[in-house]
């Protein structure tokens, strides 16, 4: 279907307020009078030579606590005759929450061995996140390999 000039001023101006494909095919029909398919009005588009605007990315909502049990890792004494490995830090916890929190694979809760503690996450892209309770701390470099190596356990009996 041809538009004349006016009509696709219009259409070029709902895009423009960022307007989706099937907001635009509704306009269409409402305001002008002109019944298209979506897949029409997607033709339309790129005939005109417009592109939709990206919509403003989701931000996760800050964490809350879970009421879930901390998987502990048991400590494990060197062979006898060896040397004993630096220690990765004091006492860590992980847990894993049930149901992942909103835009994340899967997310759950750290306490480290100063008892701060965190929410940390894995976003549908694989990147992690950890959001401390208190603003601005940052635990100890033993405390994070110890956290990295207790998360990446928990992932794999998650079958991650």
């Amino acid at each position: 279907m041809n538009l004349d000039e006016g009509q696709r001023r219009q259409v070029a101006e709902w895009i423009e307020q960022g307007l989706k494909l099937s907001e635009i095919q509704d306009k269409l029909a409402k305001e002008l009078g002109v019944t298209m398919t979506y897949m029409d009005v997607r033709f339309l588009i790129d005939d005109l030579k417009l592109r939709p605007k990206d919509p403003a990315p989701v931000t996760p909502p800050a964490p809350t606590p879970t009421l879930s049990a901390p998987a502990k890792v048991p400590a494990q004494s060197p062979a006898p005759g060896t040397a004993a490995a630096p220690s990765l830090g004091g006492d860590v916890s992980v847990t894993a929450d049930t149901i992942a929190k909103p835009g994340a694979m899967v997310s759950g809760r750290v306490t480290f061995s100063d008892g701060q503690g965190g929410a940390w996450l894995i976003d549908q892209m694989g990147r992690p996140g950890l959001v401390p309770d208190q603003q601005g701390y940052r635990p100890s470099p033993g405390d994070i390999a110890k956290f990295q190596q207790q998360l990446q356990e928990e992932l794999g009996r998650m079958g991650f």
